[in-house]
């Protein structure tokens, strides 16, 4: 990343898939503590403006495989947007930097292409990297995602439901264990139960399927760091190696700068500490 004194720099912090601005409270109180301002972003429909499917939090959970969902209609011009409308307020900062985890890189990808004077670099955590190829569902349906764990836990039929669908309040112990293990597999035991419960069920279809198209002149332009986990188990280190080689690839004249992390594809949960330290180098 480049150097830049913490005071100078504020970080917007785009959350993925099923997560909202909370998960990132932790990562946020480590850069307090040492001196680095920072802002999170909920995408539509997500932290504690999530709509619940009706029947959600009912005894046995009626309906939750078949009713469409509240954000059918959510695109991904409506995400971007709501990154646009932080970075707008980030702007009197000195160094701005987008921090976009998992699903949450397409909406800060087109965030940064659209305007590429908020921004003054971006990092990918574990994030989808539109620049090689225009999906997320590109890249989760390659070869290389194929050791990916989670297949088991979309609920229904996503075209019909208008979202890719989880249950994280199953009484399935075996789902509950795979959640864990394909999300949370090195987050205290202890502590699984309340993050899972803060997830919400349902991503807009939008996010994963819809083209982003970054250009070298805009997109192209913003220095970039991706931060590899080294154990994901959402989105293995072969499916991140992809998206940076094909980025580097499209865009030779900025590459990536490429650091890892340990652990699981959320450090926000398992080790904020660790991430804010690496987002300080």
């Amino acid at each position: 990343m480049t150097a830049f004194s913490s005071t100078d720099t504020v970080f917007v912090f785009v959350h993925g898939a099923w997560h909202g601005s909370g998960q990132w409270a932790a990562t946020q109180r480590a850069l307090a503590a040492l001196g680095a301002a920072s802002m999170a972003v909920d995408l539509p429909g997500h932290g504690f403006d999530a709509p619940l499917p009706s029947g959600y939090l009912q005894p046995g959970q009626p309906g939750l495989l078949t009713e469409k969902s509240a954000l059918a209609t959510v695109t991904m011009d409506d995400s971007a947007e709501s990154v646009l409308d932080t970075l707008r307020q980030a702007r009197h900062h000195r160094h701005v930097v987008v921090v976009a985890h998992s699903a949450g890189g397409g909406p800060a990808s087109l965030a940064a292409e659209r305007a590429p004077e908020l921004v003054d670099e971006i990092v990918y955590l574990s994030a989808f990297v539109p620049a090689g190829r225009p999906r997320f569902f590109d890249y989760l349906g390659s070869p290389e995602n194929a050791t990916a764990r989670g297949q088991s836990l979309n609920l229904g039929d996503p075209g019909e439901l208008g979202a890719v669908r989880i249950n994280p309040l199953s009484q399935d112990p075996a789902y509950i264990e795979e959640l864990r293990q394909t999300h949370y597999h090195d987050t205290p035991l202890d502590r699984f139960d309340r993050w899972r419960s803060a997830l919400s069920p349902d991503l807009p279809l939008s996010i994963p399927t819809t083209p982003v198209i970054v250009t070298p002149g805009r997109w192209g332009r913003i220095p970039r760091t991706f931060l590899r986990c080294a154990d994901d188990r959402a989105l293995p280190t072969a499916v991140q190696d992809l998206m940076i080689a094909e980025a580097d690839q499209a865009m030779p004249g900025a590459p990536f700068t490429v650091r890892t992390l340990p652990g699981s594809h959320t450090p926000f949960a398992a080790r904020p500490h660790e991430l804010a330290a690496a987002l300080l180098p």
